[in-house]
């Protein structure tokens, strides 16, 4: 890590005990302390086995791509990238940094860097068309009552469904226009070189149109491997329930009564699409405040409710940046077999 990124993952932590201590300023503290001592343990390793799961799953989808790629791909290099990932996604602006902290990894596993660029785009296609689906059903399933309750939010939620269904509809027109996708791309920065210098909006459309050959290479390739597509879809369907499902054992461990997975696992969706608005990584603040008002509607107490969410943000968030300092940490095993 960086000094930079020193200095981020300091402030996120400062930043995430600032949120809990003014959440918590006026709980009593001996209820607080109760809640504690009442929580249910064991479903609380079941939330922690989920993250762990989930993160398996995502190991177990750059495999498959990388099969027949490279021979020096690894079960043990494979588990470091998606906790290296999770690492830089938490303390980058929208979570930026993973990509390349990915790229890096891979490389360092002596992954060549072409073939680790296109796993990793093979990676985010799949990983963001996945997203939009448990999005879209979420929104059938759940999003009445979230509009009913919760007006500003199903704002949010909307904006973040729009801007889903737009990156996705950019990948498949990249896909399977690629000449229309390059002309559309000069068409949008004509109105950005009348704030911009000509010379960097060229140097721009340069990368841009690079950027979009590349991905247009390796769509080709994916179209040709659909054995390899639907396993990655399926694997990470795999991934995106077991997360989100953390809330709904964290619920369980303390003491929630009636409470209902699919509906949990649908308001656990819409505050990771209101997360993904926020700039700030991690969204912190952002997150917190979707998660006590959507699950305010627990019947939980003021305690249980800000318990509740220190421990999802400690399985979701906290505990995957503090495995990704091990991960970077463990060094990649080389000339191993499989």
């Amino acid at each position: 890590m960086s000094r930079v990124n020193k200095i981020v993952f300091v402030v996120m932590l400062a930043i995430g005990c600032g949120i809990f201590a003014y959440e918590s300023r006026s709980l009593n503290f001996n209820q607080l302390v109760g809640d504690v001592s009442r929580l249910k343990w064991g479903w609380l390793l079941v939330a922690l086995a989920c993250m762990l799961i989930s993160w398996g799953f995502e190991a177990v989808v750059l495999r498959v791509f990388l099969k027949g790629r490279t021979e020096q791909f690894n079960v043990h290099n494979a588990v470091r990238i998606p906790l290296i990932e999770q690492l830089f996604n938490a303390i980058t602006p929208f979570s930026t940094g993973g990509q390349p902290a990915q790229l890096v990894a891979l490389m360092q596993s002596k992954v060549e860097a072409g073939q680790a660029s296109s796993v990793l785009l093979m990676k985010f296609i799949v990983y963001q068309f996945m997203v939009l689906v448990n999005f879209l059903l979420s929104m059938i399933v759940g999003f009445s009552q979230v509009s009913k309750h919760f007006g500003t939010l199903s704002i949010l939620i909307s904006f973040g469904l729009i801007i889903h269904v737009v990156v996705l509809v950019a990948l498949l027109l990249i896909m399977y226009y690629n000449r229309f996708t390059k002309q559309l791309v000069r068409l949008l920065l004509i109105p950005v070189s009348w704030f911009v210098s000509q010379k960097r909006v060229a140097t721009w459309h340069a990368l841009l149109l690079v950027k979009i050959d590349t991905f247009y290479a390796e769509s080709l390739h994916l179209k040709r491997e659909p054995v390899k597509l639907l396993k990655g879809c399926l694997l990470t369907l795999g991934q995106l329930g077991f997360y989100y499902s953390v809330p709904y054992f964290v619920l369980l461990a303390l003491g929630a009564q009636n409470v209902n997975y699919l509906q949990v696992m649908v308001l656990h969706i819409m505050i990771v699409m209101i997360v993904s608005l926020f700039p700030i990584p991690g969204g912190s603040g952002g997150a917190e405040y979707s998660f006590k008002t959507l699950f305010a509607t627990f019947s939980l107490s003021s305690s249980k409710l800000v318990l509740a969410m220190l421990l999802w943000r400690l399985f979701t968030y906290y505990l995957g940046m503090f495995m990704g300092i091990l991960a970077l940490a463990v060094k990649p095993k080389l000339n191993t077999k499989k």
